[in-house]
């Protein structure tokens, strides 16, 4: 599974690890991605969408039918 949200768009951060002598080494943050089951009940079916803990927030506040019209505007296949 990719670390990359479907509603939100978050995906990994890049940058440098630091340690106590100054030796720089990379490292990545990754969002916190989860698999996440939704009922449409305007298709009758379930979704099933990767989503980071803000993506799940957002469809929490406007609502699944909302968040995947918008994700179907912008071609996003469900």
């Amino acid at each position: 599974m990719s670390a990359h949200c479907q509603v939100t768009g978050r995906s990994p951060s890049f940058g440098k690890s630091v340690s106590h002598s100054h030796t720089r080494t990379s490292r990545r943050w990754d969002p916190n991605i989860q698999r996440k089951t939704y009922y449409l009940p305007s298709a009758r079916r379930r979704v099933t969408l990767t989503v980071s803990v803000k993506g799940i927030k957002t469809i929490d506040r406007d609502g699944i039918e909302a968040v995947v019209a918008r994700l179907r505007a912008q071609g996003v296949r469900l």
